[in-house]
């Protein structure tokens, strides 16, 4: 790619201290005593994370300053910003032509929405799909302006985003699909690509998934016939500024220029109508939220836009997508986690709120369907935030109800592999909090016994990387991961705070809820939202290490501890001492 890449340790030990890069941040680098307004030594993109080391690709390699101590600073991404204070003004000027137009009074609660009196029938693309996201498919090709596609953990609700565009396509519309994250983008191009659909994935090549370059615009451009034009261009432009090295003669240099003047400007004219033929050909259109504001995409409009993940989303990214549509659906899960808000007076005035959050409260049932099945978690895992947080209304398909540990090839049973619900206490075992230098809580005992249960889970067979160990705190995931550097066998297990799993699933969870203190202090434990994504990235088993005096001062975790207790094992955490 033609960039550097440097590879940067912490100074203080193996591993690095808790952060918040991840890859396709932007960061600078500076001497670590430099002040903060002091100028860079260069600016990157974080290439690779390790436990021990970041991977950040350069441009141009520094000059000097790499032989003392650095620091790396996350820069906020401009673009990003520029783009959501653009549509901001955009909609503050009140927008009354455009494709939006008749959009924007119904998302603001001005003017009802309407549904079509015949509900919509169809024939499924996926012949599995189930009877609630039939019905969830059938309501959303059936809405006029705006529809809510509800799907709890496990739900299958990326399975209904791709059959809508299908039946949408079919129908014959053109079709904007983004969502917050590249890797939910590129999640929903690898579903579409076996169908044969007219696409293209917008994006720096970079930030996507090797599987998707095929349909990135960049690929498709390549293969389109002006790009051949402007490639025969450039052939003759070359071959004129050969023939311009060797002529003397005033005259014809001056025609030669004049012509080559006139060539660069056709290339320049057909490399642009390349990718508006791309654009204008296909059916669906994918892109990140901030990637709708292309310049690409300036004349573009949609039938439809879709926005996948919608509750994680800020509701002002949303808009620069809804605003090149008529209609939407957005697909997500207020009841897990939203966006994170760094600001807290923006969270205070209203930033904090994602756009699905606030249609759900403004329209309800009238424009919202939930997706009912569930395919990931064993029903006991599922049960408890069923009831909690979805009104009981979710069942556990019939291929996952009864799932165990122990019916995963080479897993024996055991009493450590049997139990689908497992409550470690460590209560009374003298196993304190404490905070780091950041101020972030951990738990020394509570990370032993985390690492003590996932060794005897693997020694029965269980794989590591069917291994997950989840919390809250971030210091506490540092604890875990320099734990981990000691044992070779656990080393595939993966271990990150709660937040940074939303999405995602293993065989075997594993929760450390770290907070045991004498005030019975819980903190942001008592997030309904954390502590359901949290217990349902499981599928099999889900361990919960906590103190039960402690978290049992907050009420709703009160009926956490509650249904472990009731529905599965308890053990002390004094059982794991030793190991």
């Amino acid at each position: 790619m033609g960039k550097t890449l440097l590879e940067f340790q912490s100074t203080k030990g193996d591993v690095l201290p808790a952060h918040k890069f991840s890859t396709h941040d932007v960061v600078v680098l500076k001497p670590n005593k430099a002040d903060l307004g002091s100028p860079a030594l260069g600016q990157g993109v974080v290439y690779r994370l390790k436990d021990s080391s970041i991977t950040v690709a350069f441009d141009d390699i520094p000059e000097e300053g790499l032989n003392g101590p650095l620091r790396l600073e996350k820069v906020a991404n401009e673009i990003t910003y520029r783009r959501m204070k653009d549509a901001l003004i955009q909609l503050s000027k009140g927008v009354q032509k455009g494709p939006a137009a008749d959009l924007i009074p119904v998302l603001f609660g001005e003017r009802p929405p309407t549904i079509s009196k015949k509900e919509a029938t169809f024939r499924p693309f996926n012949p599995n799909l189930d009877h609630s996201q039939k019905d969830a498919i059938s309501k959303a090709l059936s809405s006029k302006n705006v529809f809510l596609l509800h799907g709890p953990p496990g739900t299958g609700k990326t399975t209904a985003v791709v059959e809508i565009i299908l039946q949408e396509v079919k129908r014959g519309s053109k079709i904007l699909a983004c969502a917050a994250s590249n890797i939910a983008v590129d999640n929903i191009v690898e579903r579409l690509v076996p169908h044969r659909v007219k696409l293209v994935r917008l994006g720096h090549p970079a930030r996507l998934l090797p599987q998707v370059l095929d349909s990135a615009l960049d690929a498709q451009v390549l293969r389109g016939d002006n790009s051949s034009l402007a490639n025969d261009i450039r052939k003759e432009m070359k071959a004129l500024n050969g023939k311009l090295l060797k002529t003397r003669d005033k005259n014809t240099r001056r025609d030669i220029q004049r012509e080559l003047r006139a060539l660069s400007k056709e290339e320049r004219k057909r490399q642009q109508l390349a990718v508006t033929d791309v654009i204008k050909n296909a059916h669906v259109v994918l892109t990140t939220l901030t990637g709708a504001f292309s310049r690409k995409l300036h004349n573009s409009s949609f039938d439809l836009v879709i926005i996948d993940e919608a509750a994680q989303a800020l509701e002002v990214a949303c808009w620069i997508a809804l605003l090149k549509g008529s209609r939407c659906v957005l697909a997500g899960d207020h009841l897990q986690l939203p966006p994170t808000i760094q600001s807290v007076e923006a969270e205070k005035k209203g930033l904090g709120r994602t756009l699905f959050e606030r249609l759900a409260e403004l329209y309800g049932d009238e424009v919202t369907a939930m997706l009912t099945v569930q395919y990931r978690m064993n029903e006991l895992i599922m049960n408890w935030s069923s009831k909690e947080l979805y009104n009981s209304k979710i069942e556990a398909h019939a291929s996952v109800a009864g799932h165990m540990l122990f019916d995963l090839e080479d897993v024996k049973k055991s009493t450590s592999t049997e139990p689908t619900l497992l409550l470690v206490d460590i209560a009374g075992c003298d196993m304190e909090e404490k905070k780091d230098e950041e101020e972030s809580t951990m738990n020394e005992g509570e990370a032993e016994v985390a690492i003590a249960h996932a060794k005897r889970l693997v020694n029965d067979g269980v794989r590591a990387s069917d291994i997950g160990i989840i919390t809250p705190y971030a210091a506490q995931v540092v604890l875990l991961k320099i734990l981990r550097s000691n044992e070779d066998k656990i080393k595939d297990v993966e271990i990150s705070t709660v937040d940074g799993f939303q999405g995602r699933e293993k065989e075997a969870i594993i929760i450390s809820m770290v907070r045991s203190n004498s005030k019975k202090e819980v903190g942001f434990l008592s997030d309904q939202r954390r502590m359901n994504v949290a217990v349902t990235r499981a599928r099999r088993q889900c361990c919960l290490i906590c103190d039960t005096d402690t978290v049992s001062s907050d009420e709703f975790l009160e009926r956490l501890v509650q249904y472990f207790e009731e529905n599965g094992e308890y053990l002390s955490a004094s059982e794991y001492c030793n190991e």
